[in-house]
């Protein structure tokens, strides 16, 4: 018969074991990895992803390899080649964010070909969150980063100087980069709509269970000098908290800024939410600041939980993103819109 001391001793016993086995099942590898990405061009990064993913390899490197892969194209608009600022600079911005909270971010650097290494090295070598401008290539610099030479690639360079004669802003929805995507003002590496995007987001879940996240863009084409969009914003482009998931955004920048968009959006599934419906909630916020300009304006949420599930939401018809789940299951879906 058993006495209360031994029933609670094989019930701690009972309980211990459960929680080591679930334990167990988390560090041998137990979840099952899942990468997202926004826009067609998260096809390519998710394969770089995926590499790492499935041979159990930290989410932190996934992301950070398969943005990379977007950095290096120059078929679409993130990165070196894509459309300069007003002042004829191609600046970019780029921000990662770890399992452990950890972040780093890097904003208006120029001649650097891959923002999103140095960002990490922020995050991993600094006490600073963020570094910007000329301090941000100083810092790339020191850590090894080649300059690359200051030329607009071809493209750009005759978008810009079509640009100029009129050098009006107007950003055309789901074109983010060029403002002026198609048409007269549209560069050759344009013409495929599906890659008309100065953003890539990416968010990573590993067979640890851990998430993490990247971010990295070339900003609106012929911005005003110095201008910051929500890409290297932890909280606003880009968050991850381990204990519920990931999100990042893309469109216009200074409506994701106004609400913290990808925190919201996590502060979401954590209240409950799954993925697409936090989007949703998020978007809904967008169109409540201001109904007209969100009419106008194009911006897009992806998320991922702890559970692999994922979903994304969009302001306009014409956002899609990638999912990774195997070496054969990379796909896109068109996220469901609120106009």
């Amino acid at each position: 018969m058993l006495n209360r001391k031994s029933f609670l001793q094989l019930s701690s016993l009972g309980l211990g074991s459960l929680y080591f086995s679930k334990l167990s099942a988390a560090t041998s590898g137990g979840f099952k990895p899942i990468v997202i990405s926004t826009w067609a061009e998260g096809i390519n990064a998710n394969k770089a992803a995926w590499d790492i993913l499935k041979n159990k390899g930290r989410s932190l490197d996934a992301v950070e390899a398969g943005v990379m892969v977007t950095e290096a194209s120059q078929n679409c608009c993130v990165g070196l080649g894509a459309n300069p600022d007003r002042d004829g600079f191609v600046t970019l911005d780029a921000c990662i964010m770890d399992e452990h909270g950890n972040c780093g971010s890097v904003g208006a650097i120029e001649r650097i070909k891959h923002p999103i290494s140095v960002a990490r090295r922020v995050m991993e070598k600094t006490p600073h969150v963020m570094l910007v401008g000329e301090g941000a290539q100083k810092f790339a610099l020191a850590e090894g980063f080649p300059l690359e030479p200051q030329k607009l690639s071809d493209d750009a360079e005759r978008s810009y100087k079509e640009w100029l004669k009129k050098s009006e802003y107007k950003p055309v929805i789901n074109i983010e980069n060029s403002g002026q995507g198609h048409g007269p003002f549209a560069p050759s590496h344009l013409d495929n709509g599906d890659l008309n995007h100065d953003t890539i987001g990416m968010v990573a879940l590993d067979a640890m269970g851990n998430v993490s996240g990247s971010c990295t863009t070339s900003g609106m084409g012929f911005k005003m000098r110095g201008r910051l969009g929500d890409s290297p914003i932890i909280g606003a482009g880009l968050f991850v908290d381990n204990e519920v998931g990931a999100a990042t955004a893309t469109g216009l920048g200074e409506e994701v800024i106004k609400i913290c968009g990808t925190h919201l959006v996590v502060e979401l599934m954590r209240q409950g939410y799954k993925p697409e419906d936090a989007c949703k909630k998020a978007v809904e916020r967008i169109v409540k600041k201001d109904y007209a300009k969100a009419k106008e304006n194009q911006v897009g949420f992806i998320a991922i939980n702890k559970k692999g599930e994922y979903g994304g939401f969009c302001l306009q018809k014409g956002f899609n993103f990638a999912v990774c789940y195997g070496d054969t299951t990379n796909f896109l879906v068109d996220a469901k819109h609120y106009f």
